[in-house]
């Protein structure tokens, strides 16, 4: 028997559609919200959605495909692909055998979907350092990509402010370099299944041909054949959650909250992280923002954070970064990179 092995994320890049959406497309739907305002309550001034023949398996071939070539990575060096998605190509088969096939991955290669929101890169990290763990796998693909704005009814402002499509890809393997995976915290509470939800056109229930909307107790507006996000249950959620979760990670990690050098959360929206920043005490210089160009990109927040704040010479070799996803399930995982 081997001792543990260690697992490193040695490569991160993103890839985001062509088209996007801007405040000013936004203003003009809604004359109400002016750009200042939807800058000023969500800090997103576009977001990136896709084509309309543009789907999942699209944005996850393009982002593999940016990091083999930005890391100098080889495809037959991948004994594991892990996909996380909730916008599918189809029920079935696994979007992610479609992104193997097109990739050209070793048939030796694993491939498997995984079905989370904004904990999913947190929680793919977790599966991958299980894997690699096992003595049974090298390296692991994975990939976060989502189509949001599919599920978005064209009236429904609120949402249609946050949320972009996007796609990244992660290099996880057992080789040093790179970030090491520290130990990792998960919650799950589906108590809150309810508050972010796409009802209807799967299994239980059918999609229905009414696009007109309702509103909930609350003024928010929803058809179940969209997204619902009940966006006052889910805030006190990540308010309750979230300094809870940052405690429990520096706790599994033996660290203080002043060992770490950058916190980044998914990037939900940026009324959310300031108020989360001020309430665990998070000094300006120490907590990433980085949603201003694609919105909240659900799974991909995080990956596409960390390269920008690589880039930005944020994160240096000896960087510690504790990571941290929250949102639909309810869903939670954190863990602390060690560069």
């Amino acid at each position: 028997m081997s001792g543990h092995s260690f697992a490193y994320i040695s490569g991160i890049s993103y890839y985001l559609p062509a088209a996007s959406l801007t405040n000013e497309q936004l203003s003009k739907a809604f004359p109400e919200w002016s750009v200042d305002k939807i800058m000023q309550k969500v800090g997103i001034s576009t977001r990136r959605i896709v084509a309309e023949d543009e789907f999942t398996s699209d944005l996850a071939v393009s982002a593999s495909q940016n990091l083999f070539k930005e890391h100098n990575l080889q495809t037959s060096e991948v004994d594991y692909l892990i996909l996380c998605t909730q916008s599918p190509d189809y029920f079935l088969p696994t979007t992610a055998c479609l992104v193997h096939e097109r990739l050209q991955l070793p048939s030796t290669a694993g491939a498997i979907d995984i079905n989370q929101g904004c904990s999913g890169f947190v929680y793919g990290l977790s599966l991958a350092k299980g894997l690699i763990g096992s003595g049974d796998i090298s390296n692991v693909l994975l990939v976060t990509a989502e189509t949001y704005s599919r599920f978005l009814h064209p009236d429904d402002k609120g949402n249609r402010s946050i949320f972009g499509d996007a796609a990244a890809a992660i290099w996880v393997s057992a080789s040093p370099g790179g970030a090491a995976i520290g130990k990792i915290a998960l919650g799950t509470d589906g108590k809150g299944a309810k508050n972010l939800i796409v009802k209807n056109g799967a299994i239980r229930y059918a999609k229905t041909a009414d696009q007109s909307l309702q509103s909930d107790k609350d003024g928010n507006l929803f058809n179940d054949n969209y997204l619902y996000m009940n966006g006052s249950e889910i805030f006190n959620f990540t308010l309750e959650s979230v300094p809870a979760l940052v405690r429990q990670i520096l706790q599994k990690n033996q660290l203080q909250q002043e060992d770490i050098d950058l916190f980044i959360f998914h990037q939900a929206n940026r009324f959310m992280l300031e108020y989360l920043r001020k309430k665990i005490k998070i000094p300006q210089e120490n907590f990433f923002i980085a949603m201003e160009h694609c919105g909240n990109t659900v799974s991909s927040t995080i990956p596409i954070a960390m390269k920008q704040a690589l880039l930005e010479g944020k994160i240096k070799i000896g960087s510690k970064v504790l990571v941290a996803g929250f949102g639909v399930g309810y869903s939670w995982g954190g863990a602390v990179l060690r560069f």
